[in-house]
């Protein structure tokens, strides 16, 4: 199993803490929005007097309002397409064992969320990466890339759309592409969604479910995690409209038992959460992406594209090693006793050496903080003695 880049510097940032200094994290997807009132007082309102198991597939009530939702978005499904899984994550992994045997290919465009390679290594599955890149912002690689590396043993396309690390988001044009090679050599598209409400600039969102003559190709797996900012309550769903997919999952979700019931009652409320919430929530993240964005660009020798969604950017830096600088500005620098937490981006890589001068940064933390960190970063850059030219960052980069 690979480690996760986002937490495997935590003995240092835990280190840093004890020796006195403020750490700022930017290294992990963990919002500060505060989880929708809706739901807390549903979990304070709770009555039930046995702690029971839920059906393998989740509660019947609360797969009726989530079909609701999904129909409010143009996905045209029933309760019966939903099952509901303990995070996004056991959606994914259900996923894979459902639809893929030992050493099947899973084609993934890169930088891409570094759980996939676990949960991959978890079902000995592949994963075949296609490489995106950090000057034309991440957009997706010519689709004859993906072509050219599909074998007897390719089953099954990732999307992550907005794209956790790199904040891209896929184009209806991207998508269609994506949808003829599926449908050409008959593979599954595997969906993460769970950074869909988090589009800015005007930018509309598009599923593979908006998508004509795929949905027997399409497993769609999302969370309430970033949405309602409760990434405690390990709640996710895995949609499709495959039947033949739908009876296998199931009898992996009969196995693990079920997802709990506490956080499907609070789920369900979450579903009547105000638009005024989302409203708030998306100027809030957008007043971060600017914060952020323009201070990284006026760092000298740095470049961070502007991503048209989620709450992460990956940034080219002036470093010889990523995780050598992330570690060093944990273990050795501090500015006014502040430092920063950051996940080196060569973890969300398949490819050796790639994203070696590269660091996503999550912009998960309050206005003040972020322009503090942001400075901290910068006399850290100023002070770091790995720090490279312009001309040895491109090297790097090639």
């Amino acid at each position: 199993m690979p480690a996760s880049p986002i937490r495997k510097l935590t003995p240092y940032a835990d280190k840093a803490k004890k020796d006195g200094k403020k750490v700022f994290h930017l290294n992990i997807g963990q919002p500060d929005i505060e989880t929708p009132e809706i739901m807390l007082d549903a979990i304070k309102n709770i009555d039930f007097k046995v702690w029971a198991y839920t059906p393998s597939e989740g509660i019947a009530s609360y797969r009726e309002k989530l079909a609701e939702y999904y129909n409010d978005l143009g996905y045209n499904i029933t309760p019966e397409n939903i099952i509901i899984t303990n995070g996004g994550s056991e959606g994914f992994t259900i996923a894979i064992q459902a639809c893929l045997d030992p050493g099947d290919e899973i084609i993934v465009p890169e930088p891409f969320y570094a759980n996939y390679n676990g949960f991959a290594c978890m079902s000995d599955a592949v994963i075949i990466p296609v490489l995106s890149n950090i000057d034309d912002g991440f957009a997706l690689p010519p689709i004859s890339e993906f072509e050219k590396l599909i074998t007897p043993k390719t089953k099954a396309f990732f999307i992550c759309n907005p794209n956790n690390p790199t904040g891209y988001l896929y184009s209806r044009e991207e998508l269609e592409a994506i949808k003829e090679l599926c449908l050409k050599y008959d593979l599954y598209l595997f969906a993460d969604e769970a950074y869909r409400d988090f589009c800015y600039d005007g930018n509309k969102f598009v599923s593979p479910m908006h998508l004509e003559g795929i949905h027997e190709h399409v497993i769609v797996i999302d969370t309430l995690s970033k949405r309602y900012s409760a990434c405690g309550a390990r709640l996710g769903f895995l949609i499709t409209k495959n039947q033949k997919v739908l009876s296998t999952a199931i009898k992996f979700a009969q196995t693990r038992l079920s997802a709990g019931m506490v956080a499907q009652i609070a789920g369900q409320a979450a579903i009547d959460t105000p638009k005024s919430y989302f409203d708030k929530v998306i100027n809030e993240y957008s007043e971060r992406r600017k914060i952020l964005v323009e201070a990284l660009n006026k760092m000298d020798g740095v470049y961070c594209p502007n991503p048209g969604g989620a709450f992460y950017v990956v940034a080219r830096f002036p470093i010889d090693d990523a995780e050598v600088f992330c570690q060093w500005i944990l273990e050795k620098f501090e500015h006014n006793n502040q430092t920063v937490m950051m996940a080196p981006a060569s973890g969300f890589y398949s490819t050796p050496g790639a994203g070696k001068n590269e660091i996503r940064l999550a912009y998960v933390i309050n206005k003040n903080d972020l322009k503090t960190a942001v400075i901290c970063l910068e006399k850290a850059l100023q002070e770091y003695p790995g720090r490279v030219t312009m001309k040895e960052t491109v090297s790097i980069e090639l």
